[in-house]
């Protein structure tokens, strides 16, 4: 927060020294539609060969402070793209409209700009004015529509999304972008959806790379790239008011009625004389988060048929506490009572986002920007656990020299995490400061419970006054005597203490852990005559600090660093007609062999209308922080992440035994002694079935992909994308459990050690779980086809289809990632943007398959996702005279409440009105 405050005065300061440098601009005049000759709001008016321009206003007038000689560009979508020589007199502009596609630019796909035609990868695009219409409760939740993404609801606040595959709620293999800054918090290792990250309000685009871009992006990008771009503060001016009021919770069975939802922004922006510029964006969400409250008996070790609300050893999905369980002799599978999720989470969610920057044009051809992004927020997330990421803070700062052929960009990112949680072991934590001895006695938390089961034992079988034996719900009451119950303040004590309680004695969750990094990239391409080139490279170091309760940190300055460097060259040829591309990447971390990525591609055009791309890609993908460097001992298990570092003094990876050995060895041992055998010869006869580990530490998982695609008009009024792919994957990574004795695992000779093998029998050992590689191969296919069709009266139709296959081949199914990934998903939508005078409407349907959801969260047992459908609907009338748009929508128009992972909770409708003031005071 300090540093906003020193923003906001550094920007008073500078606005008390640009106020006299202010002038009237050279350069204004006016856009109108050559057809209606009516007004243009929103086309973009810029400096060709510069790095300025403008936007006009809701009369279509455009104010530049430029001299000629000058050459206008002036670009719409929807509208023919001019060249005009600048003049000083008023200038009137018409513009020609034509197929909005046939013009439309984007960047993330060659990191250069490109005709969207001529991408020789897939990409989609979000523009301005597709967010503005979207009838979605915001532009995050909007990038459903697009073809090939995957999206997972964890919590109202945060959502996660996804292509190709290999889905989960917490995606490390996807990259995420807002001005070219990596959008995770460096501890979580992934970014936080929409938790984190620009609001609808300094939104201007969003283009989205399904499929590897680490030819381009480096290894966070194997599954694709989302890259936000926000409002340049030159070219979107004045004082712009969002106010957005929704309900939620209608109908959704728990008695609790609907919840208040409320969104409201502000963003202001101004520039002086076209070289200073800035802008401040205040956002704030807050409303009651979606229940997880799925009650499905899952536990593995009842019967199917036995399971359920009566099942003694009942595991509910979404109770916490009741995963402790225990065969007791002659009784049967008994689990202890549990707590619900929503008497453990924290449902009051907000996200609170604070920015402002500064740009400055030193010249025509560069330009400085300071950027401080401040985030706040309460979310639930689904990973082995529900966690409440509750009161997370995300600060980033980013400093940037750019012109028109080059950049220049460091940026860090730091996250606080002090309140955030884990609710099953708060559950569980929380059975454990009550239980009474049969004295009557509260127990200490080691020994609660064994005592609870010893209490519910001696009540089933009859051995206490007063409570009738062989009854399952008279033992559970009676082993539940003195129970904390939710809401009690005793409960609530408990509840909080927990919380601050970090490491295995509580429940909560510490992280300061940041990262910096620097990057570049220059365009040659001026001053080459044959070809273009554009070269790039960056560096990043991670800082870990989580005070020793997940990584080996505490005490110690843990870092880690990595670099990488590429080089693209493309070339037309044909009379451009074909246009080819090759590009190469170098990556390298200071714990992994260097990876080289590289990717061609080429793109025909027989005309304007129409190209043909055909691409081979590669990507990879280092090991999370987390993976690298997890030390958490649990008590019967050590987790070690796979760096070699971070391994090093357990001798884990070098002396150890399998766990299936270990566990054969055993049972043999134990045959033997029961026939008599003695103890020593028994080891001897059996000690052969020990098996060495043989587990690699980690390295980069790797996909090969091969993609041909076409996109053109085949009219004026219908654009039609297909595209085909094939990919193969391969170094997985996996968890393995392996037992290391105290002593060598083999003799000298290489036979098994006699004595690690008593070992094992006399409890010198030590169990880990490592992270290593699966070095099985698997492939996934897949299809996906977009038509958009321009119709009468300005109404438009986009519909969008994908198909995707998912092939295990040879593969162990226990060294594969859970695809987690609908075999078939859909999307329509029909919009009018005036259908009427200043009254537009936008209407949206998606649907997806069932299919089976696997995670850690319910121990890699399957979890139906069923197939589900949603129509997010919306009808918005402008003010022009106010500058203002009431727009009354609904997210889950028909309220149907859809799971989308196994596990989080069911989302039903979201209904709202807002009220949008843009550019104001301008």
């Amino acid at each position: 927060m300090k540093l906003l405050y020193k923003l906001y005065i550094l920007t008073i300061l500078l606005l008390g020294s640009f106020f006299s440098l202010a002038q009237n601009p050279a350069i204004s005049g006016k856009v109108t539609d050559a057809e209606t000759k009516k007004p243009l709001t929103g086309v973009s008016i810029y400096v060709k060969g510069k790095i300025y321009g403008t936007v006009s206003d809701a009369q279509g007038n455009f104010n530049l402070n430029i001299s000629p000689p000058a050459t206008l560009v002036i670009s719409m979508i929807g509208y023919k793209r001019v060249e005009i020589a600048a003049s000083t007199s008023p200038m009137n502009l018409s513009m020609q409209p034509s197929s909005e596609e046939l013009d439309q630019v984007v960047i993330s796909a060659s990191r250069i700009e490109e005709n969207i035609l001529r991408s020789p990868v897939s990409i989609e695009k979000m523009d301005i004015r597709a967010i503005q219409q979207s009838p979605s409760a915001n532009y995050f939740d909007g990038l459903v529509n697009l073809k090939s993404l995957d999206m997972v609801t964890s919590s109202l606040t945060y959502k996660q999304i996804n292509t190709r595959g290999f889905n989960s709620t917490g995606n490390s293999r996807f990259l995420q972008l807002v001005d070219g800054v990596d959008n995770q918090p460096s501890g979580l290792g992934f970014a936080m959806g929409n938790l984190f990250g620009p609001h609808d309000i300094d939104v201007e685009s969003v283009e989205l790379i399904p499929g590897a871009a680490s030819a381009l992006y480096g290894p966070i990008a194997f599954n694709g790239m989302l890259n936000t771009r926000t409002k340049n503060p030159f070219i979107y001016q004045g004082l712009s008011v969002q106010t957005k009021f929704g309900i939620n919770h209608i109908g959704d069975g728990t008695g609790l009625g609907a919840k208040p939802m409320g969104d409201y922004a502000i963003r202001y922006a101004k520039a002086f004389n076209n070289r200073f510029a800035f802008k401040l964006n205040t956002s704030y969400l807050t409303g009651t988060d979606w229940y997880a409250n799925n009650y499905t008996d899952i536990d593995p070790n009842t019967p199917e048929a036995n399971r359920g609300p009566n099942n003694p050893g009942r595991n509910a999905l979404n109770i916490y506490g009741d995963e402790v369980a225990k065969t007791i002799d002659k009784i049967g599978r008994v689990s202890r009572t549990g707590y619900e999720e929503k008497d453990l989470a924290t449902y009051g969610v907000y996200s609170l986002k604070l920015n402002g920057a500064l740009h400055y044009r030193i010249t025509d051809n560069l330009e400085a920007i300071y950027q401080a992004n401040f985030n706040q927020g309460t979310a639930q997330y689904t990973g082995s656990s529900r966690f409440v990421i509750n009161d997370f803070r995300f600060i980033q700062h980013r400093l940037e020299l750019k012109g028109s052929n080059f950049y220049i960009r460091a940026y860090s990112n730091q996250e606080l995490s002090t309140n955030s949680y884990n609710t099953r072991s708060l559950g569980q934590l929380i059975n454990r400061t009550w239980v009474r001895d049969l004295n009557g006695n509260v127990v200490s938390p080691d020994k609660a419970d064994a005592t609870w089961f010893d209490r519910y034992t001696a009540a089933f079988n009859g051995t206490i006054n007063g409570v009738s034996g062989q009854n399952n719900s008279l033992a559970r009451a009676f082993a539940d005597q003195g129970r904390l119950l939710p809401g009690s303040t005793e409960f609530e004590q408990a509840k909080d203490k927990l919380i601050q309680t970090r490491g295995l004695s509580g429940a909560g969750i510490l992280s300061n852990c940041s990262l910096k990094h620097i990057e570049g990239l220059y365009d040659f391409s001026q001053y080459l005559k044959v070809f273009n080139l554009q070269v790039g490279g960056n560096y990043r170091k991670y800082y870990l600090d989580t005070e020793g309760t997940l990584f080996d940190d505490k005490g110690k300055n843990l870092t880690n660093e990595e670099y990488g460097a590429f080089a693209q060259v493309s070339k037309d040829l044909l009379n451009k007609k074909l246009k080819v591309t090759f590009s190469g990447r170098y990556d390298k971390n200071e714990n992994f062999d260097g990876r080289f990525t590289p990717r061609a591609s080429a793109v025909f055009s027989p005309s304007d209308q129409h190209h043909f791309r055909a691409s081979y890609q590669t990507g990879f993908r280092n090991p999370t922080i987390g993976d690298q460097y997890i030390k958490l001992n649990v008590g019967p298990i050590i987790i070690l992440g796979g760096a070699p570092v971070n391994a090093a003094g357990t001798n884990a990876y070098e002396n150890s035994y399998t766990a299936a050995s270990v566990g054969a060895f055993g049972s043999a041992f134990g045959a033997d002694l029961a026939k008599g055998v003695p103890f020593p010869q028994a080891v001897e006869n059996n000690k052969n079935k020990l098996k060495k580990s043989n587990v690699p530490f980690i390295k980069s998982e790797k996909v090969q992909s091969f993609e041909i695609g076409y996109k053109g008009l085949l009219s004026p009024q219908v654009l039609f994308d297909v595209n085909y792919y094939y990919s193969q994957y391969t170094d997985f990574l996996i968890n393995t459990v392996v037992i290391r004795p105290n002593s060598n695992v083999t003799s000298p000779d290489g036979s098994i050690n006699t004595q690690a093998a008593t070992d094992i029998l006399t409890g010198g050992t030590q169990a880990f779980q490592l992270y290593t590689n699966a070095a099985d191969k698997v492939s996934i296919q897949g299809i996906s086809a977009g038509l958009t069709l321009s119709l009468p009266k300005n109404y438009r139709l986009n519909g969008n289809a994908t198909w995707i296959d998912f092939n295990l081949m040879n593969a162990d199914p226990n060294n594969i990632p859970a695809f987690n990934t609908p075999t078939w998903k859909t999307n329509l939508t029909l919009s009018n943007s005036n259908v009427a005078k200043n009254l537009g409407f936008s209407l949206a349907w998606h649907w997806q398959t069932a299919f089976d959801w696997y995670g850690t969260f319910n121990e890699l047992r399957p979890g139906l996702v069923p197939a589900y459908s949603l129509i997010d609907a919306q009808i918005s009338l402008k003010v022009p005279a106010l500058k203002s748009v009431i727009k009354l929508g609904a997210s889950n128009l028909t309220n149907q409440y859809i799971t989308q992972a196994y596990g989080s909770p069911a989302v039903g409708g979201l209904y709202y009105v807002s009220l949008n003031f843009d550019e104001l005071l301008r």
